[in-house]
């Protein structure tokens, strides 16, 4: 052990920090009233017992090696999966100096039996891993195709369910909500929202279209034909249908002219002039990964699933244009656009 002289400018912090980052080591810190006291701090040490997963070996993370803020994201996430398995996990940063067969290899020293990939440069190196080593994905709305190895994954595209709560909390007289949408990516979203629909007595007008081009067609004929008092129209994460830089703009200014209701799975929309989304709690995604790895079944399945705890985030402008008063009594919004 090394006692570091304290006035040493805020050279330890960044040490410190370094040493968190490794998922070999563990930190604890403690203050001491007085030097007389030193020893008997130090002396209960010896009592701490420190387990590195919930059993020897079960759950590891691999995440991106990214800058902020992104970083502060899988940290958040990676606090919600300790809290929810109750110890520590090791956790790796993939994609930066440490190589993909370093980390393999610890992980072999560690005897992890299960892995959380977040992101796609996570899914990336657990698509390498033993098939033995269980996987479980996040951080991602769609898994990508062709990599080889399946696995369950946590989308970060919100639950139909809990989006068509919201939309008929606020507007109740909401009878239809019409979606356009990739199969390739959202076919999985689609079916969960068809039966969400059913649950809250809508009916869901789901539209295929396999290109920009097409998609912008059925946008023009839905918002001609809509009726404002009984139809929305939803924007899930779609990078084919939901283009941000030219269609969404006249997406949002036809709506906006025609009094139609917008609501999205992408916060940023809300902005720009939607009326509320849901985005993660990123600390609950963890939970949920959490839970999904520690009863992952056998065979390791491909399985998507939605996203079940989310945040909220409205539109007052947009809600006020549309005739609607929100009140945060009623619902807490946790994001408020335009910024107060």
């Amino acid at each position: 052990m090394r006692y570091l002289e304290p006035g040493s400018g805020d050279v330890w912090p960044r040490v410190l920090q370094r040493i968190e980052m490794s998922s070999d080591v563990l930190v604890y810190r403690f203050q001491v009233a007085a030097n007389d006291q030193v020893v008997a701090q130090l002396g209960r040490l010896e009592k701490v017992k420190v387990a590195l997963t919930s059993e020897s070996g079960s759950i590891a993370v691999l995440y991106p090696d990214l800058e902020e803020p992104y970083r502060s994201i899988f940290t958040k996430i990676i606090e919600g999966i300790e809290a929810q398995v109750g110890t520590p996990v090791a956790s790796y940063a993939v994609g930066g100096a440490r190589s993909a067969q370093d980390i393999m290899a610890q992980l072999k020293r560690q005897d992890i039996k299960v892995v959380i990939a977040l992101g796609r440069q996570g899914m990336k190196a657990a698509s390498t891993l033993d098939h033995e080593v269980g996987v479980v994905a996040g951080g991602v709305v769609s898994p990508p195709t062709g990599d080889g190895r399946s696995f369950p994954v946590v989308s970060l595209a919100p639950d139909p369910k809990m989006l068509f709560e919201r939309l008929k909390h606020f507007m109740p007289d909401v009878r239809r909500v019409t979606v356009v949408y990739d199969p390739k990516q959202n076919a999985w979203l689609m079916r969960l929202a068809r039966d969400a629909a059913r649950i809250h007595g809508l009916e869901l007008q789901a539209i295929e279209a396999g290109d920009l081009k097409n998609a912008v067609r059925v946008y023009q004929e839905v918002l001609a034909s809509a009726d404002p008092k009984r139809d929305a129209l939803w924007l899930p994460q779609d990078s084919t249908t939901v283009e941000d830089s030219s269609v969404l703009p006249l997406i949002l200014e036809s709506a906006w002219n025609r009094n139609l209701a917008v609501f999205s799975s992408n916060v940023s929309h809300v902005k720009r002039g939607a009326l509320f989304s849901l985005y993660p709690n990123n600390v609950a995604l963890g939970r949920q990964l959490a839970s999904s790895a520690m009863s992952l079944p056998s065979g390791n399945a491909a399985l998507v699933v939605p996203m079940k705890d989310a945040l909220l985030a409205v539109n007052t402008r947009t809600a006020s244009h549309l005739g609607l008063q929100l009140s945060s009594r009623q619902q807490p919004f946790d994001l408020v656009f335009p910024a107060r």
